[in-house]
C-alpha cells in the first residue's frame, strides 16, 4: 500500500471524528447554542475567505528538513485560503537562523518546537523541560511573550531529537538504550547537523549527561541523517521521531532509548512577531491552529513519508492534507 493511499485513509478517519464530533454537539441537550457551535455541528472545517484579510502580507518561514517544509506550506496555503497575500521563506536553516530571521522581519512566523525552543534559546537544562506537554507550552510561551514574539497554541504531535542506527548494528553492538553505548562510543562515529555539536539535547547532552567520547563526529546536512547510515558513514545518527523511515522502514532501522530524559519530546507551536499577529486579525492565529489539528503523530509521519519516500514535493503534499482534512477545496 503507497503512503497516498494510507495518508487518505489518515485522513478519511479524520474527517469521520470531525463529523462524529460534530453531531454529538448537535445533539446536545443542554438547551444552549452559539455561533461557532453552529459552525462545528454543520461539520464544515472548509476555510472562509475573509475580504478584511485582502492586502495583509505574510512571509511564512521554516526551518530546513521535510517536516518543517510540510508544515510551512500547510499555514502559508490555509492562510492564503482565508485571503491573505502570502509568501514563503523556506529552508532558512537551524533554529538560530530562523529566529533571526523572524525577529529582524524577514519573516512573519515559522514552526518551532517547544523543547527546542526551551534547550536552545532560553538555556533550559533538558531535565527541567516539562515533562507535561501543556506546562512546556506554557513556559514557552512566556519566554517568547518577553521578547515580544508570540506563540500560539501546539500540533497534537509532538517531535524529538533521537539516536538512531541500523538495526543490524545495534544487534551486533548489543545496544538498545542510550547508556548502552558506554565503553564503546570511542571506536563509533556519530552524524548530526551541525548545530548538534553545541545544542544540550544533541552530541552536548550525550557528553555532558551520559558521558559519552565519540571517536568521531561527523556534521552533515540533516537530509542525509539516513543516508550516512545506509552507506556505511556513521555507525549512529540523530534522527527525528517522526521520521517517515522510522514509520516506512521499522525493521530496517532502529532508535536507544533515552534512558536519561535527555532529548525531551516538544510540541510545534507556530511563533509569530506580536505586533504582525495584531496587524493581521484573528484570522492568522485562529487559521494556524485550525489546520494544524489533524496533525496527529501518524499523520505527520505519512505526511513525511509522501515527501521523503514516495518523492513528491512539499507543496503538494501540503495541499492535499488540506484538501482531505476539509480545509480547503
Amino acid at each position: 500500500m503507497s503512503t497516498k493511499t494510507r495518508l487518505r485513509g489518515v485522513l478519511t478517519l479524520l474527517s469521520l471524528l470531525v463529523a462524529a464530533v460534530a453531531l454529538a454537539a448537535c445533539g446536545s441537550d443542554d438547551g444552549t447554542s452559539t455561533e461557532a457551535d453552529s459552525s462545528t455541528a454543520s461539520g464544515d472545517n472548509l476555510i472562509q475567505e475573509n475580504p478584511d484579510n485582502n492586502g495583509v502580507k505574510l512571509t511564512i518561514g521554516s526551518k530546513n528538513f521535510t517536516e518543517q517544509f510540510i508544515l510551512g506550506e500547510i499555514y502559508a496555503q490555509a492562510l492564503e485560503a482565508a485571503g491573505y497575500d502570502v509568501s514563503t521563506d523556506l529552508n532558512l536553516g537551524s533554529e538560530q537562523v530562523a529566529l533571526k530571521a523572524l525577529e529582524n522581519g524577514e519573516i512573519s512566523g515559522y514552526p518551532e518546537y517547544t523543547s527546542t525552543a526551551l534547550t536552545s534559546f532560553f538555556d533550559t537544562p533538558p531535565e527541567d523541560v516539562p515533562g507535561d506537554a501543556q506546562e512546556a507550552v506554557d513556559q514557552t510561551q512566556q519566554q517568547f511573550a518577553d521578547l515580544g514574539l508570540v506563540a500560539f497554541d501546539p500540533t497534537p504531535f509532538a517531535d524529538a531529537n533521537a539516536v538512531g542506527l541500523l538495526q543490524s548494528t545495534a544487534d551486533d553492538l548489543g545496544v538498545t538504550s542510550i547508556s548502552d553505548l558506554e565503553g564503546k562510543s570511542q571506536d563509533l562515529t556519530l552524524a548530526g547537523s551541525p548545530e548538534c555539536r553545541q545544542r544540550i539535547d544533541c552530541l552536548a547532552g550525550l557528553e555532558q549527561y551520559y558521558g559519552l567520547d565519540f571517536g568521531k563526529f561527523t556534521p552533515v546536512d540533516i537530509g542525509l541523517r539516513y543516508e550516512v547510515l545506509d552507506k556505511g558513514d556513521a555507525d549512529l545518527s540523530i534522527l527525528f521521531t517522526s521520521d517517515a523511515q522510522l514509520f516506512v522502514d521499522s525493521d530496517k532501522y532502529t532508535l536507544l532509548e533515552d534512558d536519561k530524559g535527555v532529548l525531551p519530546a516538544g510540541n510545534v507551536i507556530f511563533i509569530s512577531d506580536e505586533k504582525v499577529a495584531q496587524d493581521a486579525g484573528p484570522d492568522y492565529q485562529d487559521t494556524i491552529e485550525k489546520v494544524q489539528e489533524g496533525l496527529s503523530l501518524e499523520v505527520m509521519q505519512e505526511l513525511n513519508a509522501r515527501v521523503d519516500v514516495d518523492k513528491q514535493k512539499p507543496e503538494d503534499v501540503a495541499a492535499e492534507y488540506l484538501q482531505e482534512s476539509g480545509y480547503t477545496e
